[in-house]
């Protein structure tokens, strides 16, 4: 009984530390992706951000730094999760984006942790703990605090709207099956993510180069242009290759309730790597705001929920 307590306690903090640093690379990945976001199109942007990603991959598991069996497995589990996330979330997301203003993308995106709560409750038939529900709603809060102090503003855009809503849905969805998809290991989940995010966005790009007449650009663009080079190997790796491995084993290893209440800490270390490095104003709202978000996060996750985990594991099972 003492080795399986302290194997969850273990878990959890595994699952909270890798977590954490998800969403602190998804974070910084503002200021590494800031001025090619801005010169350049989002497809070409993820097209090369995902196929660094499966470069960079496929070269790990060739020389056995890592390790992907897939033989013999029916990969359809994967295969959802690829679907959902990247797939139909960055369409969503980047879709949604650029059809409403900051402000409206940052509260839709805010309810991620809600919807994969709910997700979790309805299809894994996980009832959150009451400290879970309670850090989550914390967390949203916190969020809505950071996103409103720097001006809201409306858009009006129904088309963004339900392009947010279908993001918000399909991330939750994908921690689900994440979860689902227990017998694969956190690598090939990511492999699968990988090659999945790689081929529809590298043929959307692809695409959208031939119909700008701008094909040779798009190919040549990480060779000319050291911003968009940058931007390209810190998402590819930085966010594609190791946070989707991190965000994966957390959700293995503390469940989706859980691993959701991190996603506000990316707001907060957005704002903090914006007011530091690229001197971007910090407001006390701010200051708040990321106050809230991080006391919602240890709400969620304190060490008195080491029971909750047991529990949690009892429905697993």
């Amino acid at each position: 009984m003492k080795n399986a307590k302290n194997i969850k306690t273990n878990n959890l903090l595994i699952g909270c530390l890798c977590a954490l640093a998800a969403e602190t690379l998804y974070g910084l990945s503002y200021v590494f992706t800031k001025d090619a976001t801005e010169d350049e199109s989002t497809l070409s942007l993820l097209g090369w951000r995902f196929f660094i990603a499966f470069v960079v991959m496929s070269l790990l598991a060739v020389t056995g730094m890592i390790k992907i069996n897939l033989k013999g497995k029916s990969i359809k589990p994967l295969l959802a999760v690829a679907i959902f996330n990247p797939v139909l979330y960055l369409i969503g997301e980047t879709i949604g984006i650029s059809h409403t203003t900051a402000s409206e993308s940052g509260v839709f995106l805010a309810c991620i942790p809600v919807a994969s709560l709910a997700a979790s409750t309805l299809i894994l038939h996980k009832e959150p703990t009451k400290p879970q529900v309670l850090g989550i709603l914390i967390t949203l809060v916190g969020v809505l605090i950071t996103i409103l102090a720097v001006g809201a503003s409306s858009s009006l855009s129904i088309a963004g709207y339900l392009c947010l809503f279908l993001g918000v849905i399909c991330y939750a969805l994908y921690s689900v099956y994440v979860e689902k998809a227990s017998d694969f290991a956190g690598t090939e989940i990511t492999y699968v993510m990988l090659v999945c995010g790689a081929a529809v966005f590298t043929l959307l790009a692809f695409i959208e180069g031939c119909v700008k007449g701008n094909l040779t650009d798009v190919l040549l663009l990480p060779f000319h242009d050291s911003g968009f080079l940058t931007a390209i190997l810190y998402q590819g790796i930085g966010c594609s290759a190791i946070a989707f491995f991190l965000s994966n084993i957390a959700i293995t290893k503390i469940g989706v309730n859980r691993t959701s209440s991190f996603i506000g800490i990316a707001t907060v270390v957005s704002a903090f790597a914006g007011a530091v490095i690229l001197k971007e104003a910090f407001t006390t709202y701010q200051s708040i705001g990321a106050a809230v978000i991080i006391a919602g996060v240890y709400t969620a996750n304190t060490q008195k929920q080491v029971g909750g985990l047991e529990n949690e594991s009892v429905q697993e099972s």
